[in-house]
């Protein structure tokens, strides 16, 4: 299985074969993407060499990551995580504009960014509680359906998180 900072490397040396010129061997981390990072459905267990900053969305679902360490610091818009097997937020953007981290094995939310302005989707995970949730939420909050069989209700949501849109429990 490749990591990401080796997908990055191997496309680099790639580019530089092409146009005739010698590969270089350092280390390098991309520090910001303006538009859009798609690094989804590609067997990644590592977000290590991860861009720092990206301006439009991060998709990095439907991967096999364990974790989030190497994540951008900061998204845009949409910050997508679904269906890998991640078990804890810590090392998540600490800004983004949406937040999906659904289809994980997640027991704790603590790590997520306290503000999302668009939604915020946490439903199949093992959670128990909704501690470490955002405080803020826009558009929804979704927690439907949970691993572990704990049904949140609205009450539960908005005991830890001010949602100003849908609450789907």
């Amino acid at each position: 299985m490749k990591n990401l900072k080796q997908i990055i490397k191997e496309e680099y040396q790639k580019i530089l074969r092409e146009q005739n010129q010698s590969v270089i061997t350092k280390t390098f981390r991309i520090r910001k993407v303006h538009g859009d990072f798609e690094c989804d459905e590609n067997k990644l267990t590592s977000l290590k060499g991860c861009c720092l900053e990206v301006g439009g969305n991060f998709y990095c679902h439907y991967n096999d990551l364990t974790s989030l360490e190497g994540a951008p610091n900061s998204v845009g818009n949409h910050f997508n995580c679904n269906g890998n097997n991640i078990t804890s937020l810590e090392g998540a953007p600490s800004s983004v504009g949406s937040f999906g981290c659904a289809y994980n094995n997640l027991t704790s939310l603590e790590g997520v960014p306290s503000s999302i302005d668009g939604y915020f989707d946490c439903r199949m995970n093992k959670l128990t509680s909704l501690e470490g949730a955002p405080s803020s939420v826009g558009v929804y909050f979704d927690c439907r359906s949970q691993k572990s069989g704990v049904r949140f209700t609205e009450q539960d949501v908005r005991k830890v998180s001010n949602v100003k849109g849908q609450i789907r429990t």
